[in-house]
């Protein structure tokens, strides 16, 4: 039997950003070593048009729904069964079977081996639903099926999974629930003790939602002399102490979701429990005195958005000197409390916009309460375009303490808003999905197989 597992990308084209996507590393340690199991990674090089497959597992987020589905129908169409699962089919399943011969609900590790026989035996059920949140101590990445891939030189690492934050805009929390996991210190300092790359990424939502937990893993992380990028909520900036015992373990930059600079929005979004900590000037300076790079994460649209405060706050994050910014029109995803309150208030414009062909990459997709859609969707771009230009990434880089602190810092800052720079004018104002239908592309390079045996 063989498994073709496929990472789509939002279109049929190739990203200069990709990495390891590691739900796939997961479902390779999980399944039989008498199984032929394959990746293709959409981001890469392109699906195969004779897919030579018993199965075929795609992960779907919303952004890729569309992709994913015309990947699926065409496999499907060919008499190859098509199992889905991530956090999109598990919010929508209905919408996946229409799809898919099967959809996973939920994380995968507790029913992928039922996949597994059901599909070998020709037999796959519509639905298989994790019951439960499985542990993930001695939770395991086979990234053997990453060999051949040109994916960049940074490990993406996780050592825990969920939030127990409950933002407006968030589907996280509505995937996982309020309980945290975390993989012991032990394990995810092993791991990446084993994989001999000086860069990491650790992917968690929140990597300091459990300090004590946190702070083992910086302390472990000392010894393996790794430099090390990671998520972060405003109030870790509280703590010196700990942005110094960060700075010593190897970090080197880090994403704050800072989102707002309004208190009424940050109240709206469910995040005013920010405001009893530090502004976002000074967290940013805190992790600058520290050598540590700041990502800034701000979302536009909320009701005291105006025109002028997406122009303020840009202004903001170019005078901080950040390392980068994710400026986005606020998008309503499933599962999140904002597209449920957002479509009772009949102000989306699309019913799905992650399906329609009408939708644009970048556009707004409901009416704001202080603009109109278009405008939104025009001062989010002049917004990026003000961030990401030459001049305004030659602006940021005089930032010493941090962005140039050392080659590493220059390095990383200068590759970062690059490609940060292309991929956003690649992407923006770009129908989701595959621009023609004739059929899946012919090369095959994005394809490496993995056969491995029982020992």
């Amino acid at each position: 039997m063989k498994i073709l597992f496929v990472r789509p990308h939002l279109f049929d084209s190739r990203s200069s950003d990709a990495l390891e996507p590691l739900a796939f590393a997961v479902l390779a340690g999980l399944t039989p070593s008498d199984v032929e199991i394959e990746l293709c990674d959409e981001r890469l090089a392109p699906v195969p048009a004779a897919v030579n497959a018993d199965l075929v597992a795609i992960t779907i987020e919303t952004y890729t729904a569309r992709r994913a589905y015309q990947i699926a129908d065409q496999c499907r169409a060919r008499g190859i069964p098509v199992v889905v699962g991530g956090y999109h089919p598990t919010f929508l399943p209905d919408e996946a079977l229409a799809h898919a011969d099967a959809v996973v609900i939920g994380d995968a590790e507790t029913v992928w081996q039922d996949v597994v026989r059901d599909a070998r035996d020709g037999g796959l059920r519509p639905v298989y639903r994790s019951e439960r949140q499985p542990s993930i101590d001695g939770l395991t990445f086979d990234r053997r099926i990453f060999q051949g891939h040109r994916y960049p030189r940074i490990a993406a690492v996780q050592a825990g999974r969920g939030c127990r934050y409950a933002c407006d805009f968030c589907s996280i929390h509505s995937f996982y629930g309020p309980h945290v996991r975390r993989r012991p210190v032990a394990e995810v300092a092993a791991e990446i003790a084993s994989l001999d790359r000086k860069a990491v990424l650790i992917v968690d939502d929140n990597l300091f939602i459990d300090r004590e937990h946190a702070t083992e893993l910086c302390r472990a992380l000392i010894p393996l002399k790794v430099r090390w990028g990671c998520q972060v909520t405003i109030d870790v900036a509280d703590d010196s102490a700990l942005v110094a015992l960060m700075a010593k373990s190897g970090c080197v930059a880090a994403l704050v979701g800072f989102e707002s600079l309004d208190g009424g929005n940050l109240r709206q979004m469910n995040k005013a429990w920010t405001l009893r900590h530090q502004t976002a000037q000074a967290a940013i300076r805190i992790f600058h005195e520290h050598g540590i790079m700041v990502y800034g994460s701000f979302i536009f649209g909320y009701d005291h958005d105006t025109a002028e405060s997406i122009r303020r706050t840009v202004d903001f994050a170019i005078e901080s000197r950040l390392f980068l910014a994710n400026i986005s029109p606020l998008t309503p995803m499933p599962g999140s409390r904002l597209y449920d309150r957002l479509r009772r208030e009949g102000r989306l414009l699309f019913d799905r916009w992650w399906l329609d062909p009408g939708y644009r990459y970048g556009d707004a997709t409901y009416r704001p309460a202080l603009m109109a859609p278009e405008e939104l969707t025009a001062r989010c771009r002049d917004a990026r375009d003000a961030f990401y230009r030459y001049r305004g990434i030659a602006g940021r880089l005089m930032n010493i303490r941090a962005n140039a602190r050392t080659p590493t810092h220059l390095g990383l800052f200068l590759a970062a808003n690059l490609v940060s720079r292309r991929e956003l004018g690649s992407k923006l104002g770009r129908p989701l999905g595959a621009t023609a239908l004739a059929g899946l592309e012919t090369r095959t390079q994005a394809v490496t197989p993995m056969q491995r045996s029982a020992s």
